[in-house]
């Protein structure tokens, strides 16, 4: 089976497992739904009946509640209708939007306008029966006051007290100076205070806690004297559709889910495997020994990255392919013209055109060594990138590394007219291969000693810092120019090709890579016409 088909099957399978799941899980989540709102709808009742007791507590009866009645069914959606206990009709949100009355749904809930006694932090035990005698007695004084006002037509509101208690204030300033006097005269009746002082001697033996919930009930027993009478509530209307769940659009949501997760996994599909395609292509052209051209990416996305992944694969091996290449043609024109004089020299010895001679010999064998050494160089050179170079790392003093490369280039330097000095004053110690540092700072000795006319000097300098060693190789030479500085660690590479000067051109990167190994850099600072400073940074041996 193909990957098109695989991925369409597989896609296909958690499409419609997915949405059978999703559709059940709707249908019995909505269940619980329908459970919850039922909920919800019993604490609107519940809420809706507390706001209509605050209003009878705050205005000390019902007058007027239809305004109320109104703002609330708007607010929470539902018709509320209020009557009285006998049946009397008080307030109808249907009738107060201009619409024909609904038959009610019951039962109904009662709303109650009596006070309700706070008394957490006011007193202690001591004190519990003072505050609550002393608070019915002002709500029975605040009810008295509320019935003068309301019987001489005018309007109270309620501030509510720490204790819970109303204190009930008129809109007309004669009403209320005539009222007031009125309900000062309104007190709890003897039988009233008889009654609380034989439930005070029953709840004495509780604790604060129970003493308070004891006192509270008999406190709101008596209050219902004297607060308006409670009043009906209903919330909603009979023949309201019942909330339910419609099956036949849950399953076509379904159906839409599973057919645009198999849609999406055609196209899904296309879209992958299309660049798998070009992929697959390029991967075959390389195989076969043909070169591949990059492939089209596009996008971010984990294909795109492996396209991207693969076009520098490509130009990886085609850059190396080209280095290989250009390598072996520069091995070639390096070992061409040695071995054509070699072949000429040897030639006219045998046809007896030149007379063998002492001098011609040492020539000939001049010449042998130096191809030799640029062998020598190139196995070393290829040793060292592919990484089978061996090193015998012992701790190293760099000083002794520079007075031990000072001493093998002191003739040559000296034929050379140069002055070639060492320069280090404090011990810098390092993990590395004393023959390989050696090779190395040799290389550099010969350039600099090549580059540095007679009359100049070449100083070997070696300090440590900041947990490195450095050794530092100066000249006064000629220096090299900045657009040659890019290329001067490439194979066979020379400033003036026309100066070989008995150079292979290898010096330079087999430095760098023996550098390298060793876990250093070597960096190279020139300004034309003043010298240049070749420099290998390694970091010091633990102590």
């Amino acid at each position: 089976m193909s990957f098109r088909l695989r991925v369409l099957a597989l896609l296909s399978l958690i499409a419609v497992t997915a949405t059978g799941a999703t559709a059940w899980l709707t249908l019995h989540q909505a269940s619980g739904q329908l459970t919850d709102s039922v909920t919800a709808a019993n604490r609107d009742v519940l809420s809706i009946t507390d706001q209509l007791g605050r209003y009878g507590l705050d205005h000390a009866g019902w007058a007027g509640v239809s305004s109320t009645v109104r703002a609330v069914a708007q607010r929470t959606g539902q018709r509320i209708r209020v009557e009285s206990v006998s049946g009397a009709l008080v307030a109808d949100s249907d009738l107060l939007a201009g619409r024909t009355a609904r038959p009610v749904v019951g039962p109904a809930t009662l709303a109650d306008a009596r006070p309700t006694l706070r008394l957490a932090g006011h007193s202690g035990h001591d004190q519990l029966p003072g505050t609550v005698w002393s608070s019915f007695a002002s709500y029975v004084r605040e009810s008295g006051y509320a019935a003068c006002v309301r019987a001489a037509g005018g309007t109270v509101h309620a501030t509510l007290g720490p204790a819970g208690i109303p204190t009930y204030r008129g809109a007309a300033a004669d009403t209320d100076r005539h009222c007031r006097a009125s309900g000062e005269r309104a007190v709890p009746t003897l039988a009233e205070a008889q009654d609380f002082k034989h439930t005070l001697r029953g709840c004495l033996h509780a604790d604060t806690a129970a003493l308070g919930t004891c006192l509270t009930r008999w406190f709101t027993a008596h209050t219902g004297r004297y607060s308006p009478a409670s009043v009906q509530v209903y919330v909603g209307a009979r023949g309201e559709p019942p909330v339910g769940l419609s099956t036949g659009r849950t399953l076509l949501a379904a159906g839409i889910v599973a057919l645009a997760a198999i849609v999406a996994a055609v196209l899904l599909s296309r879209s992958v495997l299309r660049p798998v395609r070009a992929l697959t292509a390029a991967a075959r052209q390389l195989g076969d020994g043909r070169t591949a051209g990059p492939v089209p990416v596009s996008g971010r996305d984990e294909i795109a990255e492996l396209g991207s992944a693969f076009n520098r694969m490509t130009e990886t091996l085609a850059d190396s392919e080209h280095r290989q290449r250009q390598q072996i043609a520069d091995i070639a024109h390096e070992l061409r013209t040695p071995l054509a004089n070699l072949r000429g020299y040897l030639e006219a010895l045998a046809d007896g055109v030149l007379p063998p001679s002492p001098e011609l010999f040492a020539s000939l064998h001049e010449e042998t060594l130096l191809q030799q050494r640029i062998v020598d160089d190139l196995q070393v050179l290829a040793l060292a990138e592919s990484g089978a170079l061996t090193y015998h790392r012992v701790p190293t003093e760099l000083g002794e590394v520079a007075d031990a490369c000072r001493t093998a280039h002191a003739a040559r330097a000296e034929t050379a007219g140069v002055a070639l000095t060492v320069d280090h004053t404090a011990p810098a110690v390092v993990s590395a291969d004393p023959d390989r540092l050696r090779q190395a700072v040799g290389n550099l000795i010969r350039n600099a000693l090549a580059a540095t006319p007679s009359g100049g000097r070449v100083t070997l300098s070696v300090d440590a810092y900041d947990g490195h060693a450095r050794l530092s190789v100066t000249d006064t030479g000629r220096g090299i120019e900045p657009d040659h500085l890019p290329h001067l660690f490439d194979r066979f590479w020379r400033a003036d090709p026309a100066r070989g000067g008995g150079r292979s051109g290898l010096g330079l990167p087999i430095a760098r890579h023996l550098v390298a190994d060793h876990g250093g850099t070597l960096t190279v600072d020139s300004r034309p016409g003043v010298g240049s400073t070749f420099t290998i940074t390694l970091p010091l041996a633990p102590t």
